[in-house]
């Protein structure tokens, strides 16, 4: 027997998944959100849920939008269960659930005068976002803002009637201007280095496309802190759904499983206002730089590291993926000798021991993280958390063999068939591109290296270039297996 979602069944949840202790009836929305995905439901809204629990900041709870129509259906799920989330944490000794209340409602995707209504109210002093890496419209290659996008061009020649985020959010702005009202804050919570500058970049750079006045009053009165957020969250299948059922009795048609670590370091620039959320164990700080950088390197470009060849090697779980002695310790010796070397002094924080926690984050078997998931989206991913690293290296000439390695991996995926000879589905929003740069790089290397865009001087650079012909040629000529004990200097 189980207990169907709702308001009207908060009262009657079972003994053991913990409830909001606040009315819902007592919030009142203080931030509109965009992208409102698993990351978002299990990261900001739980924060947010911890302050209302301690009762503080009953006027900062959550409104959902979106842009696309996929986010459809995630939005009827959970307007069928009053926007209410079951959060069940888990790792090797922990497992628990928890319903959170904080967002109230979730806008039509697609609706963009009802968004930009909703943004145009003064009681919303944040916009925030988790659209993705790919999803700000920047140009791999220079890292910057692209103006010439076809759908930044349509949004600018026609502000009031937009179809992007950054064209919805600039026309909210626009009304709030011609009413006199403040500006709202505008937060990314994406794994975006300086997202906040990111997203500074495609709002006034639409703005300045469009109309010249109206991007000076958003450059004075519009704030964009910057912010690093973590905690793995896995997407959401019948998997999770049947866990919740039965182990804690819930009957949620959009559950969020995640690890209990999360984190939140934010630079304090909230002119309208924000939630106390530092009571709620977020860390404010004057740059969060340093941090951010630690963990799109370490982090995310860890999970780049494992992602490939575990995918060539047929692995399907990431804690699967840390079992196999050579994929783990391609990790380990990566990024102790390639990564982590590039990485400033982070305040408060020993760079071995961050590592060692993500180590072990990784190695978490009850999250059920997915090696598909960890490779998705390599052309967009790519340009933010390995090429960086490798640039950094090539400037400071120290060695890239496996940064060279973990590109070529990359590469022989998108092939599009792992070591066993099974078919990899279409895992990137440019798969055909990659796909056919791939299989002309089986001949010639050069070929992968080319795509201008997304490796720019990196693959142009000689040294990188024939480390990664080599690290391409032996993966073909050798398979994974014995290209990585090579690497790592052993007899396979």
């Amino acid at each position: 027997m189980t207990t169907k979602l709702s308001l009207a069944d908060l009262t009657d949840l079972p003994p053991d998944v913990i409830g909001p202790n606040y009315h819902r009836s007592h919030l009142t929305a203080g931030i509109l959100h965009f992208g409102v995905g698993n990351f978002h439901r299990a990261h900001q809204a739980v924060y947010l849920d911890d302050l209302f629990n301690a009762g503080i900041d009953h006027d900062w709870a959550l409104v959902g939008a979106g842009v696309f129509e996929g986010e459809r259906a995630g939005r009827e799920k959970l307007a069928g269960q009053d926007f209410l989330t079951t959060v069940v944490e888990q790792d090797d000794g922990h497992m628990q659930a928890r319903v959170t209340g904080a967002m109230l409602d979730f806008l039509e995707p697609g609706d963009s005068a009802a968004i930009i209504r909703r943004l145009a109210d003064p009681t919303i002093r944040i916009v925030s976002l988790t659209i993705t890496e790919g999803g700000y419209f920047i140009d791999p290659a220079s890292g910057k803002f692209n103006p010439e996008h076809p759908a930044i061009v349509a949004d600018a020649t026609d502000i009031d009637r937009p179809s992007t985020v950054f064209g919805i959010i600039l026309a909210g702005l626009k009304r709030r201007r011609e009413a006199g009202t403040p500006a709202f804050t505008i937060m990314s919570c994406d794994n975006i280095p300086h997202n906040g500058h990111v997203t500074a970049d495609a709002i006034i750079g639409l703005a300045r496309i469009a109309d010249d006045g109206l991007a000076d009053w958003v450059r004075e009165n519009v704030a964009f802190p910057n912010g690093m957020v973590d905690r793995i969250t896995p997407a959401t299948t019948d998997r999770e759904r049947a866990i919740l059922a039965e182990k804690f009795g819930v009957d949620d048609a959009w559950p969020v499983f995640c690890e209990p670590f999360r984190q939140w370091v934010l630079e304090d620039n909230f002119p309208a206002g924000r939630p106390a959320l530092e009571k709620a164990g977020v860390q404010f700080v004057a740059d969060v730089s340093p941090f951010e950088l630690m963990k799109i390197r370490i982090l995310n470009g860890g999970h780049a590291t494992i992602a490939y060849p575990a995918g060539l090697m047929d692995i399907h779980f990431v804690h699967e993926a840390m079992q196999e002695p050579l994929v783990r310790a391609f990790l380990a010796k990566l990024e102790r000798e390639e990564i982590i070397p590039t990485v400033p002094p982070v305040p408060g924080v020993v760079l071995e021991e961050y590592f060692e926690l993500i180590e072990r984050r990784f190695s978490n078997p009850k999250i059920g993280d997915t090696v598909r998931r960890l490779c998705l989206d390599g052309s967009n991913r790519q340009p933010k958390f390995i090429i960086p690293t490798i640039a950094e290296r090539l400037k400071d000439g120290a060695g890239i063999e496996g940064l060279a390695l973990e590109s070529a991996l990359w590469c022989r995926y998108c092939f599009g068939t792992t070591e066993s000879g099974a078919e990899i589905a279409p895992n990137d929003p440019n798969w055909d591109r990659l796909l056919t740069a791939s299989r002309a790089a089986r001949a010639d290397p050069a070929a992968w290296l080319a795509m201008e865009d997304i490796y720019g001087e990196v693959g142009r650079s000689e040294i990188f270039a024939a480390a990664f012909a080599d690290a391409l040629k032996m993966l073909w000529r050798d398979g994974t297996r014995e290209t990585l004990g090579r690497y790592l200097g052993r007899t396979l």
